[in-house]
């Protein structure tokens, strides 16, 4: 690790006594120390974890996956969750949730309240029986995933919600009948009360001072957020420095924690401006190109370094892990065929790398006492029992060789 590319608030340390067996310190002795985990949440969409319809995972995106990544996004799309009433996709869900979980991954579940992909079936209830259904699935979801699943983006993309006009669907017409904020309300108090401990997200890609009006209203309402969700999916160009930043001042105001929840950069042409909406951007092909590849990889490094410096941002999510994904787009860390792309290298290096502790050296001293100091997880020194917790106050620690 180089301490000294690690944002002093994302370290930590720990006093460390290592005792032998009888109990007696271990003075004077080198010893290994490895980091086991990030506190922060680097993460990427997890699909490639479904297994569907006699469909297998990719065992080698799967192991690159792994190599990076300590956060997953797992699809909760309602109606693709529950295309026929009453017959949701739930070992599915669960089987994927239960893998992540079994590589010291923390799983997210997206979203328990959005207008697209909704389910169709929904259409035929009036009003309050759509309310009744949306806040029985919240409960349902947020119930049986507990203890598997405790993140949620709860409701998705409420500053268009009453306005969208693509096609009629049950969420909007909830929207328009209870309000933005009386909507938002209703859905965070469902998860909340499945899951008290749970962490809930509102999420938009408008962050526009739309949004931050409608997080004031519902603040006021008595809404309480876990965290704010930002998404940035740059199909049609680089936010740049001075975009990112204004973001983070004016969302960090609100004094919550910031997740990046859904963020895209490509490795090939980019949509053009003209475009409202990046889902009428319709191609073919949509192929990766060695300069695309060198310009994606520059900009993922300069967003994940001022994403991880400023302290109100607790995960970055990217959203596709390989090319070929949403809207077919070059995407991905990863080509189609799995090569890695030097976006991949250059996150890799940051997350594995520069705030990443491997192999270190350390020296206990005459009282078998070592000061210990990094990025904010846990560790273990090779040949101990006991794991080393690394967060916001110094610890004092003793393990067993």
């Amino acid at each position: 690790m180089n301490i000294s590319s690690v944002p002093s608030h994302r370290l930590g340390e720990s006093l460390v006594r290592v005792l032998d067996k009888n109990g007696n310190p271990v003075a004077d002795k080198e010893l290994v120390l490895n980091q086991k985990s990030h506190e922060f949440l680097f993460g990427s969409g997890a699909f490639a974890f479904l297994e569907f319809e006699g469909m297998k995972a990719d065992p080698d995106r799967l192991e690159k996956w792994l190599a990076m990544f300590n956060y997953g996004t797992l699809p909760f799309y309602w109606g693709r969750y529950e295309p026929e009433e009453g017959h949701p996709h739930y070992d599915q869900l669960m089987t994927a949730a239960k893998k992540l979980r079994a590589n010291n991954v923390t799983p997210k579940g997206h979203p328990l309240c959005w207008h697209t992909v909704c389910a169709d079936w929904l259409m035929k209830y009036p009003d309050e029986i759509i309310m009744d259904k949306q806040l029985e699935r919240i409960n349902r979801e947020v119930t049986a995933f507990k203890g598997v699943i405790d993140f949620w983006d709860v409701i998705n993309e409420v500053v268009i919600m009453p306005i969208f006009d693509k096609y009629d669907n049950a969420v909007t017409r909830l929207c328009k009948r209870y309000g933005q904020v009386g909507l938002v309300k209703e859905v965070f108090a469902a998860a909340r009360a499945a899951n008290p401990e749970g962490t809930f997200l509102i999420n938009d890609f408008n962050v526009s001072p739309k949004y931050e009006k409608l997080i004031e209203d519902c603040l006021e309402a008595g809404v309480e957020f876990s965290a704010i969700g930002i998404q940035s999916h740059q199909h049609q160009g680089y936010w740049g420095t001075e975009k990112l930043y204004d973001v983070l001042k004016r969302f960090g105001r609100f004094g919550l924690p910031i997740h990046f929840t859904e963020n895209t950069l490509v490795s090939g042409s980019l949509i053009p401006e003209y475009i409202e909406d990046l889902n009428d951007w319709q191609v073919e092909e949509w192929p990766t190109t060695p300069e695309g590849e060198e310009r994606q990889a520059r900009e993922w490094e300069e967003m994940y370094k001022i994403l991880f410096a400023d302290p109100n941002v607790k995960a970055v999510t990217g959203w596709d892990f390989a090319d070929g994904a949403w809207l077919g787009a070059p995407s991905g860390l990863v080509t189609k065929d799995n090569r890695i792309k030097p976006a991949y290298t250059k996150l890799h290096n940051l997350i594995k790398g520069e705030w990443w502790t491997e192999g270190e050296v350390i020296r206990t001293n005459s009282d078998g006492i070592v000061n210990i100091k990094g990025a904010k997880g846990t560790y273990e020194i090779e040949g101990c029992q006991g794991v080393i917790t690394l967060g916001d106050k110094p610890s004092e620690v003793t393990v067993t060789l």
